[in-house]
C-alpha cells in the first residue's frame, strides 16, 4: 500500500533518516514515536515532497512519488497535516476547509467531514484564528480530509492541546479509518495516545527505526526509555 525502501533525507552533508524500509498495510494506523531531534518531522515533511528525500523510493499503491511536488503527491492520494496545524487564520471554517478540495475539482465540502467534526459545522462561519486548539486541529485533519486521501499524514498532531481532547482525536481518527478506509501514519511523542489510536509502533533513533512492534505487544518501558533517553 505505502512503502519506503531504502528511503534517506539529509540536511546539506547531515543524514536525518537513514537507509528507512517500511511497508504499512491498507486501513492500518500506525505511530512513529521518538524523541525531539531524532527526524519525525523530517521524515514527515519529505514524505509529502516539502522537504526532498536523497535516496530511496517511496510508493502509494506502486506509483513511484520521489519526484513529485507537495501538491502532486497530494493528487496522488497523500493527506498532510503539518505541525502547528498552520491553517488560514483568517479565513472562515468553511473556506479552510475548501482549500483541501483543489486537488479534488469539487466545489462542495463533503457533508461526512461535517458529521466526523460536528463543532466545525458550527463554527463553519467563523475565523480559523477564533478557534481552540483543538478545534483548529480538527480543522487542519478536516481540511486534509477534503483531498480524499488514501494516506493520512500527521506530523505531532496533540502539540499544545489538552489531555482530555487528546483521548477525543484517539477515538476520531479510528472513525475516519474505518469510515473512509484510510491509512494513517501519524509523528507522536505522547505515548499514551499512540497506544490508543494505532495498530502498530514504531520508535525511530538518529533517523533509524530501532523498535517495531504492533501495539498489543508494545511494551511500555522499553518505548518509554528510548523517549526519555
Amino acid at each position: 500500500m505505502f512503502q519506503l525502501t531504502d528511503y534517506g533525507v539529509a540536511y546539506g552533508q547531515s543524514d536525518v533518516i537513514q537507509h528507512m524500509n517500511l511497508t504499512v498495510k491498507p486501513k492500518e494506523i500506525v505511530a512513529i514515536l521518538g524523541r525531539n531531534g531524532m527526524g519525525k518531522t523530517t521524515l514527515m515533511k519529505s514524505l509529502i515532497g516539502m522537504i526532498p528525500s536523497k535516496e530511496g523510493s517511496v510508493t502509494l499503491d506502486g506509483e513511484e512519488l520521489s519526484a513529485l511536488k507537495s501538491h502532486e503527491r497530494v493528487g496522488a492520494g497523500l493527506g498532510f497535516v503539518p505541525q502547528g496545524r498552520m491553517i488560514f487564520s483568517t479565513m472562515t471554517v468553511s473556506e479552510n476547509i475548501e482549500t483541501g478540495l483543489t486537488s479534488t475539482g469539487e466545489k462542495k465540502i463533503p457533508t461526512d467531514l461535517y458529521s466526523l467534526f460536528p463543532v466545525l459545522h458550527e463554527m463553519r462561519h467563523r475565523r480559523g484564528g477564533n478557534l481552540s486548539g483543538g478545534q483548529q486541529q480538527q480543522l487542519a485533519i478536516a481540511r486534509a480530509l477534503a483531498s480524499n486521501p488514501s494516506v493520512l499524514l500527521l506530523d505531532e498532531p496533540t502539540e499544545g492541546i489538552q489531555p482530555s481532547i487528546i483521548k477525543d482525536m484517539a477515538k476520531t481518527l479510528k472513525e475516519i479509518r474505518d469510515q473512509r478506509d484510510l491509512t494513517i501514519i501519524v509523528s507522536e511523542q505522547v505515548l499514551s495516545f499512540a497506544l490508543d489510536m494505532a495498530d502498530r509502533i514504531l520508535v525511530i533513533e538518529k533517523g533509524k527505526i530501532v523498535l517495531d512492534v504492533p501495539v498489543e505487544e508494545a511494551d511500555q518501558e522499553t518505548i518509554t526509555k528510548y523517549l526519555s533517553v
